[in-house]
């Protein structure tokens, strides 16, 4: 279902695009927790092993998301201007060179396995897990950016309802999958950890296949023939421009949150335990927000593209308040069942209290994280990504991280969390005011000129 994204009702739109993202953010979480789930079950050094491989994959996801947030906000942008054969041949061109450029990056990641995974601090022990692995998952990894790409392509056409569609099926055909080539069944040996690599790179595969498909005889969205490579590549340079720097940002929250961890291990184990609990409930706050970031940008592109910045603006504004509002009901919920939740995880007195600390503060500050990074997509949808980019180091490195670390040395984990509630609110104040100045800019831009 294509949703009319210029002409529509603002908030029934955005309804109708976010809901179904919901259903697909959330196969995603699924799929990485069936792979660690049923590795779990091979030992703790196979366990280890993928829990090393989650950096490097995180990279190459960071990139796929960067090329996507490209592809959607480019798209959008020609589509409300009405240039819909331009937008055909560049989503084409988009994905011919994103597939060539995957393919050379996993062929050479595939030659430095083992001296990348020795920098991390990988052993001989863990090294031929990691090996098995992350060789074959290079190969996936190619399907699972194409994958990305054509479900932006979509979303840009406002269709989010087959792209939710497209990753519950990949988690589904996961799952099915894990547990046949990791312990074996019939004909099919077991292959251990190689095992999981292999059913996602068959499940990314097979919905790659399905999404081109989709995209070509379904949507009627690809076009058979390049005009000329130089245009192909002046087409995926378009997209860059935008996807390199939200790359770039999406790689900076991990390296933010590996600092934090480490000055959390400082107090403990069970410090570590609890902290790293939070990180997947924070996931899980703000699991609509998310959602709101990936079908916002198109409708936003799009309007900017036809030159309808009132709807853009409006849009924003509305955005904004259902982040707030939302995220206030969501933190009375974990406040209501905090003393609970902490139990569903640990059974240790000292981690159930630290987890319950965390409920108690951090999400205080989610509905500002929110408009935090919906401003950055907003930017990014207006062919801003280097304020988008701005605004998350802003966030991280001159706020998250020294008002984390100020905290945690003044009170203690307490202090820390305040810390993060601080630059969280902070943040969202400066990147509000920001987009809203951005906006009457070019509202302003596009009044006649006096007389």
């Amino acid at each position: 279902m294509r949703a009319n994204l210029l002409t529509g009702n603002i908030t029934g739109t955005l309804v109708k695009m976010t809901v179904p993202m919901v259903f697909g953010i959330v196969s995603l979480m699924l799929f990485n927790l069936v792979d660690s789930y049923f590795v779990s079950q091979l030992g703790t050094d196979e366990l280890a092993a993928l829990g090393f491989t989650f950096p490097v994959s995180f990279a190459v996801i960071s990139l796929s998301i960067g090329l996507s947030v490209g592809t959607s906000a480019t798209l959008a942008k020609l589509i409300g201007a009405g240039e819909h054969q331009q937008a055909k041949q560049l989503t084409t061109d988009n994905l011919l060179l994103t597939s060539i450029l995957m393919l050379l990056v996993s062929s050479i990641a595939t030659q430095f396995i083992d001296p990348l995974f020795r920098l991390l601090g990988a052993n001989s022990t863990l090294l031929p897990f990691i090996d098995a692995y992350m060789s074959v998952w290079f190969v996936g990894a190619v399907f699972y950016v194409i994958i990305m790409v054509s479900n932006s392509s979509l979303r840009a056409y406002g269709d989010t309802t087959t792209p939710g569609v497209i990753m519950a099926f990949s988690a589904i055909l996961n799952g099915i999958l894990d547990p046949l080539f990791i312990f074996g069944w019939g004909p099919v040996p077991a292959f251990g950890i190689e095992g999981a690599a292999i059913a996602s790179l068959l499940a990314w595969g097979i919905t790659a296949s399905l999404a081109l498909f989709n995209l070509l005889l379904r949507k009627r969205l690809l076009l058979l023939t390049i005009v000329s490579w130089s245009s192909c590549v002046g087409h995926w340079l378009m997209v860059m421009r935008i996807g390199f720097p939200a790359a770039l940002s999406n790689m900076m929250t991990p390296l933010a949150a590996a600092i934090m961890t480490a000055v959390v291990a400082e107090h403990g184990a069970e410090a570590v335990a609890a902290f790293g609990v939070g990180s997947r409930l924070e996931s899980l706050a703000l699991i609509v927000n998310l959602a709101l970031s990936m079908t916002l940008p198109p409708f936003l592109s799009q309007n900017f593209g036809r030159g309808s910045i009132d709807r853009v603006a409006k849009a924003y504004r509305g955005a904004m308040k259902f982040a707030l509002l939302w995220q206030a009901v969501v933190y009375l919920i974990l406040w209501m069942f905090g003393s609970g939740i902490g139990g569903l995880f640990s059974d240790k007195p000292e981690v159930v209290d630290l987890i319950g600390l965390w409920i108690m503060i951090v999400p205080i500050g989610f509905g500002f994280q929110a408009v935090t990074f919906l401003s950055a997509s907003s930017f990014n949808a207006l062919h801003q990504p280097f304020k988008a980019m701005r605004i998350s180091i802003f966030r991280l490195f001159i706020l998250y991280v020294p008002l984390g670390c100020a905290g945690n040395y003044l009170l203690g984990l307490e202090g820390m969390f305040y810390g993060f509630v601080i630059a969280n609110m902070l943040t969202a104040c400066l990147a509000f005011f920001w987009v809203r100045k951005h906006l009457s800019g070019l509202h302003t831009s596009q009044l006649p000129d006096s007389p």
